[in-house]
């Protein structure tokens, strides 16, 4: 969530910053309205219930002083300024959750060299490398052989059965199969061995409580986008940014262990829109995937070195794999709610014939830490601060699987893969029909 103090205190700089992002200023001016209702809700809740003690005190000296007719009028009166008491608590409890319902589907401000924008057709491609670059390569042009689509390349080989996972989960479930199968086992091994350097490897749980999706702003604004188990109230998380964010949920860190770094691997569950068609194909749009993630809590002085660090392990990630990818900007129009700036890295795969989404890496500020309360302790005193936290996909693997395949197809047929994927699949890793 955003401070509600910066809403109280200066209101047109919140205004024109939500403005960047199609937030109406009557939409800021409700929040600012609530606000001032629950602080005179709580002032006149304030003033009662040191009226009712006052009053209790009174009629205990009446009592001493032996006073029984001026010590019943005093506990008659303290009763009922009690049950306004208790009304007042209740207003300001109401209050509070109108206010913070207000907060919660509040977006994050952007960050001041966010590029501003309406959606996606806004953001800013910032540069573009493909193998060779460096050396003077031209950017590469797909051969017609690599023009063939993955789900074709994968049903041919028998590494990709769409429809049979369509008739065990239902439609855009995929089932990946022998070499199709170690080849996701692989990718996750190249990127967890990449960032075991720095990031603590962690196995979170893949089912989260209500809160711990709150925490990250996954709720309530994508309830309709998530997987609920209504009977013991457990959400299927769609990232694993979702458990980690909420790993130090109301605890208070140190700030010499800052930042703390942290990766983990599991399945995403996501209720991806779409009507069937060359869109919704294959991996392009899939419920279930699996995705290494990186995720730092850190103060903010640490948070833009960070957030340069995950985008590169991302990117250093593409470049091993060898995948012509690009580097995109997002726009005020497009960030996520709880963003305040993020790159997509979009990998280009030749039979899709398509720029395809593998990593979002964003920095979200203090919003989210707010909604799980995670603060650190300065190390020159003063009171708790709030981290920032930071997270980014490196990287989530069906569309990665899908440009590799689409990119390693040989004119035979085969797909050969990187090298980079050798300690895994064996030595010049090469996937040919079953």
């Amino acid at each position: 969530m955003i401070d509600v103090r910066l809403v109280r205190d200066d209101p047109e700089r919140v205004k024109a910053a939500l403005a960047r992002r199609g937030v109406a200023p009557e939409d800021v001016d409700a929040v600012a309205r609530l606000d001032a209702e629950h602080r005179g809700a709580l002032a006149r809740q304030e003033t009662l219930r040191a009226r009712v003690k006052a009053l209790s005190r009174e009629v205990g000296e009446a009592r001493r002083a032996g006073d029984a007719d001026r010590a019943a009028e005093l506990a008659d009166e303290s009763r009922r300024v009690g049950e306004e008491e208790k009304a007042a608590a209740q207003e300001v409890d109401g209050l509070a959750a109108d206010l913070r319902a207000l907060l919660l589907a509040t977006p994050n401000l952007p960050a001041d060299d966010a590029p501003d924008g309406a959606g996606p057709e806004d953001n800013v491609a910032l540069r573009r490398w493909w193998p060779g670059q460096d050396d003077g390569a031209p950017e590469p042009v797909a051969a017609g052989h690599q023009r063939v689509p993955h789900w074709e390349v994968g049903s041919a080989l028998g590494i990709l059965d769409m429809p049979r996972g369509a008739r065990l989960a239902g439609s855009m479930f995929p089932l990946y199969r022998g070499d199709g199968s170690r080849l996701v086992r692989a990718l996750t091994s190249l990127a967890l061995s990449r960032h075991a350097d720095a990031y603590e490897e962690i196995r979170p749980p893949t089912l989260v409580l209500t809160d711990t999706m709150v925490s990250t702003g996954h709720l309530p604004k994508f309830a309709d986008e998530a997987y609920h188990i209504e009977r013991d109230d457990l959400w299927a998380i769609p990232t694993s940014e979702v458990p980690l964010t909420s790993m130090h949920r109301g605890e208070i860190l140190e700030e010499a262990d800052l930042p703390v770094r942290l990766t983990a691997v599991s399945q995403c569950f996501r209720r991806e829109a779409g009507a069937a068609g060359r869109e919704t194909r294959g991996l392009l749009r899939v419920h279930e995937f699996e995705k290494v993630e990186l995720f730092a809590y850190a103060t903010p002085a640490q948070a833009p070195s960070l957030h340069a660090d995950i985008l590169a392990r991302a990117e250093g990630l593409l470049r091993e794999l060898g995948l012509p990818y690009r580097v995109v900007d997002l726009c005020t129009g497009d960030l996520g709610a709880s963003a305040a700036r993020t790159f997509d890295l979009e990998v280009y795969a030749p039979g899709s014939d398509q720029w395809l989404e593998v990593s979002s890496v964003s920095w979200f500020r203090d919003y989210q830490a707010r909604r799980a309360n995670v603060r650190f302790r300065p190390a020159d005193g003063g009171p708790p601060v709030l981290v920032n936290t930071l997270n980014g996909s490196a990287l989530a693997w069906s569309r990665v699987w899908a440009a590799l395949v689409e990119w390693g197809r040989q004119p035979d047929g085969t797909v050969r893969l990187p090298d980079a994927l050798s300690p895994w699949l064996g030595p010049e890793p090469t996937i040919g029909p079953r």
